[in-house]
């Protein structure tokens, strides 16, 4: 799971195998990303995070919409599925993709390795144009009514 802002990456986690994302879990990747925000950012939060997530069950339970409101966490609504808005989704995770193509890896240490080697060199503008690109394309929703429109 990675979260992150414009100006790059706040939290990486990787699910250890056998495990589940479930609400739990969630919850505690939340409170984990809030002392990051404390410690990373106390500069840029002043009245709340404005957070987008997509509609996962752990993301979607109850418990894990009051962890978010404890935490001070204002969520944005995201449609069930628009093809509009899913470049978002894919944007960071196609050129990591891209980048680990075709490469054969001896262990789960190497992959995160090279994740991380890639996630690191990207330019705080890569991070910012994903969310500048997501502002246009929800204002073409808006414009169109909800019709879909490339």
């Amino acid at each position: 799971m990675i979260f992150w802002d414009q100006d790059g990456i706040l939290l990486v986690d990787y699910l250890p195998k056998g495990l589940t994302i479930n609400t739990e879990y969630y919850s505690s990747l939340l409170v984990q990303l809030k002392d990051i925000l404390k410690e990373k950012c106390r500069r840029k939060v002043t009245t709340g995070v404005l957070f987008l997530h997509d509609n996962a069950l752990a993301h979607r339970a109850l418990a894990t919409q009051k962890k978010l409101a404890y935490l001070g966490f204002q969520c944005l609504d995201h449609p069930p599925y628009s093809p509009d808005l899913a470049a978002l989704d894919y944007h960071l995770f196609a050129g990591l993709k891209k980048q680990l193509k075709g490469h054969h890896f001896s262990s789960d240490a190497e992959v995160i390795a090279a994740a991380e080697t890639w996630l690191d060199g990207q330019p705080s503008e890569f991070f910012l144009s994903d969310l500048q690109n997501l502002e246009q394309q929800v204002k073409k929703c808006i414009e169109l009514r909800g019709e879909y429109g490339e």
